[in-house]
Formats: structure tokens, sequence, C-alpha cells
């Protein structure tokens, strides 16, 4: 009589939870370089932040803040010292789903891992920061380690997060849960040296009326955001990401779409609005209990 094989994973699971835990595999994947033995950050007790406290519910939306972050990246673009530390000290051109896997992984290990991993993640940014530096196109310096150009990269990102996650987590988040987002997130934009950091909704409100003073835009600022939305020849992005970005565009405060040279969006958004919808509770499903 021939041997029987033992079972396996997939024998044991349901065709439901099956199905979970292939998509959480392939969402993981995106996240983690295996190549360089990254594995998923996993929640510590010791974390900064207590278990299911707003910025652990917001950054834990794995969509959302997919489309929270291209939007980040569009807003953070319309500074000058910004968008030219990126030119000159970066190879996103090259490795646009690296850059945006190793922001995703920065803010899950400084969310949900032990608070002294953290803070060598924090170290490791700020020691990339210190020697990011250079000159203006109008021949004035630039440094990364600028408080307040480091606040405007904090601030296009938490805002971005939280309207993207209203949008496509948890519309019904209250007012005083969204306010200790800001004052959660700002602890992390303290220990980056980032200010002013907002700590309420109304704060960052403020901060995003009176930063517009500082943001600029011309044609490499115009050139970058195509290239985000709409790759290069070389490099189109897949149908995933053209929808993500549909719904940024959407998210995007009208001045900054006006600066970017992009338009409004109109009837022609509502498949990639309705697409990322789809695809935020197919991947919420896939997560549900596994937190």
């Amino acid at each position: 009589m021939a041997a029987l094989n033992p079972p396996t994973l997939a024998d044991a699971l349901s065709p439901a939870d099956a199905l979970r835990t292939l998509l959480r595999r392939q969402v993981r994947a995106v996240f983690n370089d295996r190549a360089k033995g990254e594995a998923p950050v996993v929640p510590s007790p010791e974390a900064l932040f207590e278990p299911d406290s707003p910025i652990r519910m917001v950054h834990a939306d794995v969509v959302a803040m997919m489309v929270g972050g291209m939007r980040a990246l569009l807003l953070q673009m319309l500074h000058p010292a910004a968008l030219q530390g990126v030119l000159d000290h970066s190879d996103f051109r090259e490795d646009v789903e690296g850059r945006l896997r190793r922001t995703a992984r920065f803010i899950a290990v400084t969310t949900y891992g032990h608070r002294d991993e953290a803070a060598r993640a924090i170290a490791a940014v700020n020691a990339i920061h210190a020697r990011v530096r250079g000159t203006l196109p109008n021949g004035a310096p630039y440094s990364a380690t600028d408080p307040r150009v480091l606040g405007w990269v904090h601030l296009a990102e938490t805002t971005s997060f939280l309207e993207a996650y209203l949008a496509y987590g948890d519309p019904g988040m209250t007012p005083d849960a969204q306010d200790r987002y800001f004052r959660q997130t700002a602890v992390v934009a303290g220990m980056l040296g980032a200010a002013p950091a907002p700590r309420s909704r109304a704060e960052a409100a403020m901060l995003m009326s009176e930063m517009r003073n500082d943001l600029r835009s011309g044609p490499a600022t115009r050139e970058v955001a195509a290239f985000l939305l709409e790759g290069s020849a070389g490099r189109r992005p897949g149908s995933v990401m053209r929808t993500l970005g549909g719904a940024a565009v959407d998210l995007l405060p009208p001045f900054s779409r006006t600066m970017l040279g992009l338009r409004r969006p109109g009837i022609s958004v509502l498949p990639a609005l309705a697409g990322t919808r789809a695809m935020a509770g197919i991947v919420r499903w896939a997560f549900a209990g596994s937190r």
C-alpha cells in the first residue's frame, strides 16, 4: 500500500483561509526585500505606540497607505529643497519601488517595532539626511537637516496618510482620534528634527496654508510628478499603480494640482476610485485578525 503524503498547510486550510494566506504573502513581499533578508515587522509590546491607537490603525491599512504615500510624494516635490535633494541624491527614477519600500519599512518599524529598533531606524535616517546638502538653482544652499524642510515632508506625509485612511479605511474616524494621530506622529517627527509638526487636524490645516509660501512649481516639479504617475518610455506603471495614482491625485489639495500641472479629476477617475475601494476591501479582508 502506497504511503500517504503528510497533510500540508493548504490541506488544513479552508479555501477562504488559503486565499487569505496567499494574499498576505503577496502583499508582504511588496514591502520586504527578501534578497536583503528583510522579514515583516512584528508588532512589539514595547513599541513607541500602544496597540489599537490611531497611528497603528492608520498605518496598518495597506491600500490607504499606498494612496497616501503617492499623494505625499507629489506634495513633497513642491518644496524646492525637498525636490532638489531627491534630484541630487536619489536614484528614484531607477528604483521607484525600492524608495517606496524603504519608506514603508521605516514607517512600519517606527510604528510597530520595538522602541529601540525604532530609535535605530530614526538614527540611520538622520545620518543619511546629514549628507544630503547642495545648492538650489537660484544659488541658495539647502540641507535635508533643515527643520522646516523636514516639517513640510512630515506634514505632507501625515495629512496624506490620514486623508487616504478617511477615504478608503475608516470614514467614521472621530475628530479626537484624528487629533491623536497627529500627536503620535509628532513624536517621530521630533526625533527626526522636523519642526513645526502639527499636533491636531486644525494645526495641520493651518500649517498647510502657511507653508504654501515655501512652495514653488516649475518644469522640474511637473516632470517629476508626471514620472511618478505615468513613468517613462522604458518604465510604465502597471494597472494597480495607475489606479492608486488616480486615487492619490483625486485627494490632492486643489492648489497643489494646479502647481503640479495636473488636471482636476472628472468622471474619468471614477473607475480608479472604485478599483481602489475594492482593492482596499480585499486587502483588509486578507489581513483581518492577523495584526
